[in-house]
Order: structure tokens, then C-alpha cells, then sequence
């Protein structure tokens, strides 16, 4: 077993400094790190919504949740709002942590589908204390010391400037001895017995080797792609959409705990709010619509006055067919791209980093290993991408070309397994480790319309009276708490004011 001594990182931006700062805090000095960036090639930087997980990277680095929000102009997440997905003029909440309270051995939703079903249930955003917080635009973090209370059970991610975040994260992988290297990659050497990348070569004319090479060169895949030419699984045929247009504009006053996903005739639009602007993008389909409309539609969906001018991304949903091919391993979107729906990006750039850290191979690059990172990965990434078509799949909307598409298209087997049993008796289970669960599954399904056919058949072991004594203590002790809850506005302002 040789050790290996060097490792390179291909790239900046998030993913590449999320990468080099990880494992400067997890290697302790143990191996040599250099990242290679060019300040002249530019950084995918549209992403700057998050998930709940994102705190765990957090955590391991150990960084101040309120320095990070004040240096990243950062706001906080409870869940993000689907707007005219289902239908026009309809939206819902998807929600982090917890949907009401378990009663006994049932999830709360079958106590409420059977309600529904007898036209005496109540919204379903008024059984969470996420999706309840967020219409009211209140937040606070979870008060872990209230034990069974709701205000214990409060799940948030951050919104925040991906640029600033990825200066953040450089000075700090700087201080931990990653050694940044300026310059354009010009080309890559393989070795000629077996095919592994042995050194790349500067556009100064440096040479610089290593034993391991970590891509994070964005969409053209310096080194998985263009170097050691690993084929795509291409998903656009369930998920069309292929371009991104985006703005930032001025800080609107609604200043919401949450981001809006608002569907439009060929694709929607993302609203994501930081303390000192807006963050505005239009996801679309170039088959449905073209490029100067979908600016078009953007611009006329604003808070405010644009602060910039459009920038334009073009992409293909898919991934790589391995993320980790001899010694390379893809890291964020030169491995893979689904769409930024569910604010997954990031998320996908940290567990990647994360199982590279626990698959950590010696310079013999054992083969069971390399098999089990792209089993992981794969999974992970085809889970997401399920989740992410049934926001499309599941929809009423009739009214453009691209609308009938999605709702009439084929799903992955894996999906409609998902939905068939779901219309049954309303149940949903969680595989494995996938990232979402049977609550962020539950909420998008009755959410865009999909009610189940019945509810599981021991509910009615409970009476009519005793499901709505049930189900109104819930929203009732919810609203409580949702009422002395400040306003989003006031907790950043009192707790991590960015600095003006």
C-alpha cells in the first residue's frame, strides 16, 4: 500500500473550493494540495439555494453559522414554494424537517387524506412548522432546549452569494495550506501503460504532477471528459430543460424565508433572497421556447430593478457514466447536472467530496473501491433525478406545447414503482439512503395534485371525531408557535447582519 502524496483540483468556484477547504480541515497536512484556477475562465455561479445537509459541511469545518451568513450576504431556508406547477393560479410548500407529529404507528397524512377525503381537512401547510413559518415569512433556528414543541423541530438551509462563497471558502483552504495555483490548464499527460492522468501542463509552461486529480472544471470536464473521454448518461429526455438565463435585482422588502419556483409556459423561474439583492433566473426548454422570450419572460417577473445584465448558462441534464474513472474523480458539474429545482447542486458537490474522503484510495487505486463510489453516486444522482421529474410529471397544466410534453412523457421505473404505490394507499418509502424523504415525497405529491385513491386501512381504527380533535391540536399548537416567531427581516438583523 503506497500512500498518495499529492492531490490536484482542477478549477474554482464552489465546487472547487468546497473540495480543497474539506480536505485541508480533514487531511491535516497529511497530503499535498494544490488547486490550479484561472481568474480569466468563469465560474457557473447561478446556484445559491441550499438543502438542510449543507449544514453538516458547515459543521465540518467548523465554521460560525453567523460569520458564514454575514460574509456570504446569506438568508435563511425553510423550504421552497411551487408556484403554478400544478395547476395555474395553485401553489404549495415543500418543507424541511418534520410534517406534523406520528400518531402511534401512522404518518400524520393518512389521518389527513382521510379528512380530505371527507372535505374536513385543513391546508396541509398548516401541519408543518417549516411550511407554516415560511407563509408568514417568520423564522427562527430550532430552539433544541423546547423539547416536543414544534419550535424544536425547525429544519433551515441558507441562501447566499455562491460567489463570496466560494472567496470564503479560499481564504480558508489557503490558511489551511492548499497552495492556489493561477493559470490555464493546456494539457493533460497520461500515462501510456495504463491510461492514468500523470501531470498537466500550465499555459507558463509548468508541469505539475500528482497521484490523484479531482475535477471541478465545471460542464466541459477538463479531465473526466476531455482527457480520459468517460460517456454521458444523458437524462433530457425526462428532464428538457436545457438553458438558464439569470439576473440579479434589487432587494425586494418581501424578504422570504424561502425559495419560489414559479412555473411558467416553457420552463420557471427561480426567486432567491440574499440581504443585499435578489437572485433571478429563467430554467427553460430551447425545444419550446427561444432565448430572447425566455429573457423576455424573466425581466417582466422581477421584484425589482435588474442590477446586472442577463447571464445565459446552456446545459444538458445527465452525468457522467463514472464520476470516478482510473485517478480521477468528477466533483459538482463536470460530473453531472440536474437542474436547480430542489437546490441540489451543492449538496451533490459535498457528498461527492465526502464519499471521496471515506473511499480514500492508497496510489493503487483498487478497483472494488473505485466500484463502490460510482455505485453510491449513481444511486444518489438517479434518486434525485426521479424526485426532480415528478414535479413536472405531476401536473394538470394544459396549456403550452412543453406542458403536455411533461405530463404525458414516460417516467424511469424507479418513479412510477414511487407513484403507483403512493395513488394506491398513500404510502411512500425511503430507499436506502436516497436524499429526499418520505416528507419532502409527501408534500410534492398532494402538493401538485395527486391524492391516493384511500389511506392506509388502520386509520380507521381512529373516529371521525378523534382524527379532527388530532389534526387541529397540530395546527393549533403550530400556529401558536408560529405567531411568536420574529420576522425573517428582524432574525438576520439581529443575529448576522452582513456588513453594508
Amino acid at each position: 500500500m503506497t500512500p498518495i502524496k499529492r492531490i490536484l483540483i482542477a478549477g474554482g468556484g464552489s465546487s472547487g473550493w468546497m473540495t480543497a477547504a474539506l480536505l485541508a480541515r480533514l487531511f491535516q497536512g497529511l497530503y499535498e494540495i494544490v488547486l490550479v484556477e484561472s481568474e480569466d475562465i468563469g465560474t457557473i455561479g447561478v446556484g445559491e439555494a441550499t438543502i438542510p445537509a449543507i449544514k453538516k459541511y458547515n459543521e465540518l469545518l467548523g465554521l460560525d453559522e453567523n460569520e458564514f451568513m454575514a460574509r456570504t450576504q446569506g438568508s435563511f431556508k425553510l423550504g421552497i414554494q411551487f408556484v403554478d406547477w400544478w395547476k395555474q393560479g395553485q401553489s404549495y410548500v415543500h418543507g424541511f424537517g418534520v410534517i406534523g407529529q406520528d400518531w402511534e404507528w401512522l404518518r400524520m397524512h393518512h389521518y389527513w387524506l382521510k379528512a380530505h377525503a371527507q372535505g374536513r381537512a385543513g391546508d396541509f401547510a398548516a401541519y408543518s412548522i417549516n411550511t407554516a413559518a415560511a407563509l408568514e415569512n417568520k423564522f427562527v433556528r430550532a430552539q433544541t432546549q423546547m423539547g416536543d414543541s414544534p419550535l424544536s423541530q425547525i429544519a433551515h438551509a441558507f441562501h447566499f452569494d455562491a460567489s463570496l462563497f466560494a472567496r470564503f471558502l479560499s481564504a480558508y483552504a489557503q490558511e489551511r495550506g492548499v497552495r492556489r495555483r493561477e493559470g490555464k490548464i493546456v494539457d493533460v499527460t497520461l500515462r501510456p501503460d495504463d491510461g492514468f492522468i500523470d501531470s498537466v501542463t500550465l499555459d507558463d509552461g509548468e508541469v505539475i504532477g500528482a497521484d490523484l486529480f479531482v475535477d471541478c472544471s465545471g460542464f466541459r470536464g477538463l479531465f473526466i471528459n476531455q482527457a480520459l473521454g468517460v460517456g454521458f448518461d444523458d437524462w433530457s429526455h425526462w428532464l428538457p430543460c436545457d438553458r438558464a438565463v439569470a439576473v440579479p435585482c434589487e432587494r425586494s422588502e418581501n424578504f422570504t424565508p424561502y425559495t419560489r419556483s414559479t412555473a411558467h409556459g416553457a420552463g420557471w423561474q427561480w426567486r432567491i433572497p440574499l440581504q443585499h439583492r435578489t437572485g433571478n433566473g429563467h430554467v427553460y426548454s430551447s425545444q419550446f421556447i427561444d432565448d430572447a422570450a425566455a429573457e423576455r419572460v424573466l425581466l417582466a417577473n422581477l421584484d425589482g430593478a435588474p442590477r446586472a445584465d442577463p447571464f445565459r448558462v446552456e446545459f444538458k441534464a445527465g452525468k457522467r457514466k463514472q464520476l470516478w474513472h482510473k485517478n480521477c474523480v468528477a466533483i459538482g458539474l463536470a460530473g453531472g447536472f440536474l437542474e436547480p429545482l430542489e437546490s441540489t447542486s451543492l449538496h451533490l458537490v459535498q457528498s461527492g467530496i465526502i464519499r471521496m474522503v471515506r473511499l480514500l484510495p492508497d496510489a493503487g487505486f483498487d478497483a472494488a473501491t473505485i466500484a463502490e463510489f460510482n455505485r453510491q453516486t449513481d444511486f444518489e444522482y438517479e434518486r434525485i433525478r426521479d424526485f426532480i421529474i415528478l414535479h413536472y410529471k405531476a401536473t394538470e397544466r394544459r396549456d403550452t406545447p412543453f406542458w403536455d410534453y411533461c405530463r404525458t412523457m414516460e417516467v424511469p421505473d424507479t418513479l412510477q414503482r414511487k407513484l403507483d404505490l403512493w395513488m394506491a394507499n398513500g404510502r411512500i418509502f425511503r430507499e436506502d439512503e436516497e436524499l429526499f424523504a418520505e416528507e419532502s415525497w409527501i408534500q410534492v405529491l398532494l402538493g401538485q395534485g395527486m391524492i391516493p385513491r384511500g389511506h392506509d386501512p388502520l386509520v380507521d381504527i381512529k373516529s371521525d371525531a378523534q382524527i379532527a380533535q388530532y389534526l387541529g391540536n397540530i395546527a393549533a399548537v403550530i400556529g401558536k408557535c408560529v405567531a411568536v416567531m420574529p420576522t425573517h427581516a428582524e432574525y438576520v438583523a439581529k443575529t448576522c447582519p452582513a456588513a453594508a
